[in-house]
């Protein structure tokens, strides 16, 4: 059974950074793509990004030159770092687990099994 546990959310000012970090248990973790995806109120899921078991990765436009994800295979961790934070990132973000090796987008990752998910507010 999958399970999935974020960590790191919380509220910073416009610019700032966080990181966000998934612990995964009860699957082949590193055969699986992981991800993270994101929903603010009143807004559909959006996808920001994957991590594949092949180590490449794939992001949202909205994110990108923005937003790292990496994974810690020996450790089944997924991480999420947050830089130049814009108030439109605020939502409650979710890890998720893709029982594929590749997501081939952003897309994939909403398709997946997900955490409780963890809240980043940014201030203007």
């Amino acid at each position: 059974q999958v399970q999935l546990a974020e960590s790191g959310g919380g509220s910073v000012q416009a610019g700032g950074s966080l990181r966000l970090s998934c612990a995964a248990s009860g699957y082949p973790y590193s055969i699986y793509c992981m991800g993270w995806f994101r929903q603010a109120p009143g807004k559909e899921r959006e996808g920001v990004a994957g991590s594949n078991s092949d180590g490449s990765t794939t992001y949202a436009d909205s994110v990108k030159g923005r937003f790292s994800i990496s994974r810690d295979n020996a450790k089944n961790t997924v991480f999420l770092q947050m830089n130049s934070l814009k108030p439109e990132d605020t939502a409650m973000y979710y890890c998720a687990a893709v029982p594929l090796r590749h997501c081939a987008s952003v897309r994939t990752v909403l398709a997946g099994t997900w955490g409780q998910g963890t809240q980043v507010t940014v201030s203007s």
